[in-house]
């Protein structure tokens, strides 16, 4: 990424809650035009890495930076004034309210009619379909129930809401966890668009199928600690698969497994 400066960087970051090693020196740098795919098992400290750039948690060590310059957030309103949106895996959707509502929950569009200040329901209609149309999704009705929606829809309605109130950074916790095929493709693809509109993607997952074919760089986390930070030419899908399975670890197993079988095959005295 030369001549382009980080949006988000994180140096040598550590976590501890008491005596449990959550984070353990952990750096990465989220560049505009880029997806970093954060990659572990449950477990790995994912959790905890998007909370620290979230700003739900403060580091105990290391500096987290934006645009280079050192920050301390004391809360997610601080991250995202910085844009630094977070995508969670519940989605914080009230499923019986509309599309529209939804798109903008906690910063309704006003209108004033006499001294009274009402939602303006034209605005957000027409911002919200204009917005998922933008990713592809033709919303007939805005002011349907956003549970009427597949999982893949309202991933993308939370997403493109996050990029529409000026987001630089997205944060994706498992946004194809959930999903089928069809819907899974759709959050893909929305995931290349925001990178191709110049955003930075942080993509947590733990299916390397998912997380290869958009990926730019890969961190890899076990247990708090990290097994690498790769870029994606230093790297291949086989290579991460490994990594992600266990790699040694599994190779013993299997030679445990081995073993067991021939154990058990073996003729009784």
């Amino acid at each position: 990424m030369t001549g382009l400066q980080p949006i988000v960087e994180l140096r040598g970051v550590s976590k501890h809650f008491g005596s449990v090693l959550a984070l353990r020196d952990i750096s990465l740098q989220v560049f505009p035009g880029e997806v970093c795919c954060l990659l572990g098992d449950n477990g790995a400290g994912k959790s905890t890495l998007i909370k620290i750039l979230s700003g739900v948690y403060t580091p105990d060590e290391g500096d987290m930076l934006v645009e280079n310059r050192p920050v301390r957030f004391s809360s997610p309103r601080d991250a995202l004034d910085r844009g630094i949106a977070t995508v969670y895996q519940d989605l914080a959707m009230v499923p019986l309210m509309s599309i529209s509502r939804n798109f903008f929950m906690g910063r309704e569009p006003v209108k004033r009619v006499g001294p009274l200040r009402l939602f303006d329901h034209m605005k957000a209609d027409s911002v919200a379909r204009e917005e998922m149309g933008k990713i592809g999704i033709a919303v007939r009705d805005p002011g349907q129930a956003v549970g009427t929606l597949s999982g893949g829809e309202r991933q993308c309605v939370a997403i493109a809401r996050a990029v529409y109130f000026g987001a630089r950074v997205l944060i994706l916790d498992e946004p194809t966890s959930a999903l089928g095929v069809k819907q899974a493709s759709m959050v893909l693809l929305y995931v290349e668009q925001a990178r191709a509109r110049g955003l930075g993607v942080i993509f947590i997952t733990h299916n390397v199928n998912h997380a290869y074919p958009v990926g730019d760089k890969f961190l890899l986390l076990n247990r708090g600690r990290s097994m690498g930070y790769f870029r994606k030419d230093e790297i291949s899908r086989e290579q991460v698969t490994a990594m992600m399975a266990g790699g040694q670890e599994l190779t013993e197993l299997e030679n445990r497994l081995a073993e067991a079988r021939a154990a058990g095959n073996r003729p009784s005295a």
